[in-house]
């Protein structure tokens, strides 16, 4: 006598009932799904000024000469200085790269800007907006715009060769999200030529993500 068995599987209904189930999540997700791609751009492009700060802060120690770090509007051959905006790219070079942006190194000429390393805006973070600015003396004067910090041999903030301004901070932010779910950060460049990112969100002067007061 042999014994027919019968394979249980998933009724119609069943399928229909649980692809419901599935779209509505997805749709309750998505929102924050969308959110969290963007905060990723502020984190990606906050990140990248870090490394290329950390980088002209090296090169500077290795190869015993200035190295600057500089906010530009491209990476193309009619580049400009910038210090507010969206999809903002950057230059670490021994000289003003301005108008120069896309020379590749070249010692032997005087007037190239012997890039060192360089990132469009565009690589990840084309939404993120970074905005720096130093200090006016005193404090109390407010902030101003700067697009340039030059960091010595010994790895400290020196004048830029041009008398510009250098930079003190870097907050970089992404406008397509609602301000209640953006996740800023900042980016602190202190005299010594230390490097700091943290969340100036956060206030306690005990958490480590905290940002410093400013003025």
């Amino acid at each position: 006598m042999s014994l027919i068995r019968v394979q249980d599987g998933f009724t119609i209904v069943e399928v229909m009932i649980s692809l419901t189930v599935l779209g509505v999540l997805i749709a309750l997700g998505a929102p924050g799904f969308v959110e969290w791609l963007q905060n990723q751009q502020i984190r990606a492009a906050a990140e990248a000024a870090l490394n290329g700060l950390q980088a002209a802060r090296t090169e500077a120690v290795r190869s015993n000469l200035p190295v600057r770090f500089q906010f530009v509007t491209d990476l193309t051959s009619g580049c400009s200085r910038v210090n507010d905006q969206q999809n903002i790219s950057w230059v670490v070079s021994y000289s003003d790269p301005t108008g120069k942006c896309d020379q590749a190194a070249n010692p032997a000429d005087p007037s190239n800007p012997q890039i060192v390393q360089s990132r469009a805006g565009g690589e990840g973070s084309s939404n993120a907006w970074a905005t720096a600015v130093w200090v006016a003396t005193p404090p109390a004067a407010g902030l101003a715009a700067a697009d340039t910090v030059t960091f010595s041999p010994l790895g400290n903030v020196i004048a830029n060769a041009d008398t510009t301004p250098s930079i003190v901070k870097i907050d970089v932010t992404n406008p397509n999200i609602p301000p209640t779910s953006r996740r800023n950060l900042r980016i602190i460049v202190n005299a010594g030529g230390n490097l700091r990112m943290c969340d100036p969100a956060v206030v306690s002067a005990t958490d480590p993500r905290g940002c410093p007061a400013w003025p």
